[in-house]
C-alpha cells in the first residue's frame, strides 16, 4: 500500500508542478480568478477522514453496526464532495467558459482537480462495495485489517486534497 501511495504522490507532484508552472501564463481566457474556494466541500471531505477512522475503530471492536453507520457517513461526505466538484465544473464551463481547451490554466486545472476527483471516485466505489458486503452480513471483525487499508487510501485522498486545495485555491490564484 505504501508503494502505491509513493507512486500516486509522485503523480500528484508532477501535476501540481505543472499547474504552478503554467499558472498565470495564459494570455487569453479565464484565469484562476474565476475560482471560488470550495470550503464546505473541503470540510466534507476532511470530515470523512474522521468518519472512516471511527468506522475502522468500531470494526476492530466488533461493533459492525457502528462501523456501518460511520462507513455510510464517509460515503455520503465523499459523494457530497464529488457532487460539489461536478457543480463547480458545470459553473466554470457554462458561466465562465473555462474548459480543458480554453487555455493552459483550464488544462492544468481540470487535469489536477480531475485526477483527484478520479481518486475520490475510485475510493467511493471501493467504499460502496464494502457497504454492500456489510449489508449482506459479510463484513466481520476479522476483516478490520483489510478495511483499514482502504481507510488508509481514503486518508491519502484527503491529504492530497489539502495539497491540491492549497495550490489551486490559495497559492495559484
Amino acid at each position: 500500500m505504501f508503494s502505491l501511495f509513493a507512486s500516486e504522490a509522485a503523480i500528484f507532484v508532477i501535476f501540481i508542478v505543472a499547474y504552478l508552472f503554467y499558472a498565470g501564463k495564459s494570455v487569453s481566457g479565464p484565469t484562476a480568478s474565476v475560482l471560488h474556494a470550495p470550503l464546505f466541500l473541503t470540510a466534507c471531505l476532511l470530515s470523512s477522514s474522521w468518519t472512516i477512522h471511527r468506522a475502522v475503530a468500531a470494526l476492530r471492536r466488533g461493533d459492525v453496526g457502528s462501523f456501518a453507520r460511520s462507513w455510510v457517513a464517509t460515503i455520503v461526505l465523499g459523494a457530497v464532495f464529488l457532487g460539489g466538484t461536478a457543480l463547480e465544473w458545470r459553473h466554470l464551463i457554462r458561466d465562465e467558459g473555462l474548459t480543458v481547451r480554453t487555455n493552459l490554466f483550464g488544462t492544468t486545472y481540470y487535469s489536477l482537480v480531475g485526477l483527484h476527483a478520479f481518486h475520490v471516485t475510485v475510493g467511493l466505489i471501493a467504499l460502496a462495495t464494502v457497504a454492500l458486503l456489510t449489508a449482506g452480513g459479510h463484513v466481520k471483525r476479522e476483516h478490520a485489517a483489510r478495511i483499514d487499508l482502504l481507510g488508509l487510501y481514503w486518508h491519502f485522498v484527503d491529504v492530497v486534497w489539502i495539497a491540491v486545495f492549497l495550490v489551486v485555491y490559495v497559492v495559484g490564484r
